[in-house]
């Protein structure tokens, strides 16, 4: 059986420059995406809550009674076509498959992100992914969104790895994620994983999967932000740092095709090993 790599990707400022929530949802409600952000925030400060919670009990909120705008899975889907990318993502899947299968191996693509499940798979890169782990809302008898159904924050992305690791893909499944599955039997070996986040929310997947013998690629928008990825490599929470320039030769591109080069060698030199 060929070994699978695994590519795992953060949604917002990873492989779109802004969040999902921008591009149509907000602006057909007219509201300014600072404004709402920061009402979000807000809210879960003075509450105590977690702010994913908070963002989406505000978008259920700003909904509510609302003819033209109703939160139902078509709807949310609708509003991640408008989805933008940086550049080079929508050829991005295609060309490194291609390489992947040149190395006898297979490649999944993963989402993991606190945006919106159902606006991600409604966006122009969704048939690429084996899998979306994001936050998602709990539908009634007519379609329409009425409460949060998963909320994944920073901590709870970690989780999804395991899945992963694991080939546990159901959210509500609490039993065959815990239980205990040699190493050799995991699908997706972490070695195999590539985690690609944008900042400090992801930190926790990228320390995870640097430590546990993968590699993390933090990416800034063209421009700015790479400070702050610098600030990442030098605390030693991930491997790599590049612009998120998904384009052929990128910076990004020859990290990628280098790291699969290596997971190549290093699942060969183990089939070499005595067992």
């Amino acid at each position: 059986m060929k070994p699978v790599i695994a590519f795992i990707y953060d949604f917002d400022g990873t492989l779109s420059p802004r969040n999902m929530q921008e591009y149509d949802f907000l602006p057909q409600l007219g509201i300014e995406p600072q404004e709402f952000w920061e009402t979000a925030n807000k809210r879960a400060v003075e509450n105590n809550a977690d702010t994913i919670l908070a963002y989406m009990m505000l978008m259920l909120e700003k909904c509510a009674g609302t003819s033209c705008v109703k939160l139902t899975k078509d709807k949310l889907a609708g509003y991640g076509r408008s989805i933008e990318f940086f550049a080079g993502v929508e050829s991005w899947f295609d060309r490194v498959n291609e390489y992947v299968q040149s190395k006898n191996m297979l490649a999944e693509h993963y989402v993991l992100s606190s945006g919106i499940k159902e606006m991600i798979a409604g966006s122009r890169i969704a048939k690429y992914f084996k899998e979306i782990f994001a936050c998602s809302f709990i539908y009634n008898d007519q379609g329409v969104a009425i409460s949060p159904g998963v909320a994944i924050n920073y901590t709870g992305k970690t989780q999804f790895l395991f899945r992963i690791n694991k080939g546990v893909y159901n959210v509500w499944d609490n039993s065959l994620i815990n239980d205990y599955v040699p190493k050799d039997k995991r699908p997706v070996p972490f070695t195999n994983m590539i985690y690609f986040g944008d900042g400090i929310t992801d930190v926790p997947c990228m320390k995870l999967i640097k430590d546990q013998g993968g590699h993390s690629i933090s990416v800034y928008k063209p421009g700015r932000g790479e400070q702050e990825a610098r600030r990442l490599y030098d605390e030693n929470r991930v491997n790599f740092i590049a612009e998120a320039d998904y384009q052929q030769d990128s910076k990004l591109h020859i990290i990628v095709k280098t790291i699969i080069d290596k997971v190549m060698t290093d699942n060969r030199l183990n089939e070499l090993i005595p067992k």
